[in-house]
């Protein structure tokens, strides 16, 4: 069984939806950020750097990084069909955006909201996060450029993918959520699709609670 430890706000999302689209068993661990245990010896012997999400494997192998694991469930639960075949364009397509939404987007988030902790010079956080900010906002045109070249609502049409699961966990963390729904009818629409979605309504509703977005 996989054992999942979590947290509200983080990129657990992504892998917990991917597990409850595919009906695999697993257990989820919350980890109280609030009190700090992701920064205990406990969580550190999992995930050195005390990040959320971790993922145990059922032979006891650890993963960490969001993308990492779910590309690692997608290749272990492929009847889930939550990927395109290896070496297929529609695959070559999934894999781009996840990468680019997982090396470029998240980290830009990241800097908007962290931002004091990408510089050692305490008065230039405020540029750090126009930067983060910046970079947000950037990323974002482009995959909404990306989603209209099909019809929709998916990143590949009406097929639904983990691709779309990462995306839409990306655009719950926007800074200015209503903004951003109104100015990216696609994107908007995707994470309305992803939302929607049976298996993983309740954990948008968890891991989001309150968004906007909700309103589907």
């Amino acid at each position: 069984m996989y054992r999942l430890y979590w947290a509200k706000g983080t990129g657990a999302f992504a892998p917990n939806a991917v597990l409850a689209e595919a009906g695999a068993p697993f257990e989820r661990v919350e980890v109280d950020k609030a009190a700090g245990r992701h920064r205990e010896h406990g969580y550190l012997g999992l995930n050195p750097r005390g990040q959320l999400p971790t993922l145990v494997l059922p032979d006891g192998t650890l993963v960490t990084e969001s993308l990492a694991i779910v590309l690692q469930l997608c290749d272990a639960l492929p009847e889930a069909g939550l990927l395109p075949a290896p070496g297929s364009a529609e695959r070559g397509r999934c894999l781009r955006w996840m990468a680019f939404g997982a090396v470029d987007l998240y980290e830009a988030n990241l800097r908007y909201v962290y931002a004091e902790r990408y510089t050692s010079d305490p008065g230039g956080a405020a540029g750090v996060k126009e930067a983060g900010r910046q970079a947000v906002e950037r990323d974002w045109r482009l995959i909404e450029a990306a989603l209209g070249e099909t019809e929709g609502p998916f990143l590949l049409g009406e097929r639904f993918s983990a691709a779309d699961i990462y995306l839409a966990m990306l655009g719950g963390w926007h800074h200015d959520l209503p903004a951003f729904l109104e100015a990216s009818p696609r994107a908007a629409r995707l994470m309305q699709a992803v939302a929607a979605r049976p298996a993983i309504a309740p954990l948008w509703r968890e891991y989001y609670a309150g968004e906007p977005v909700l309103a589907f």
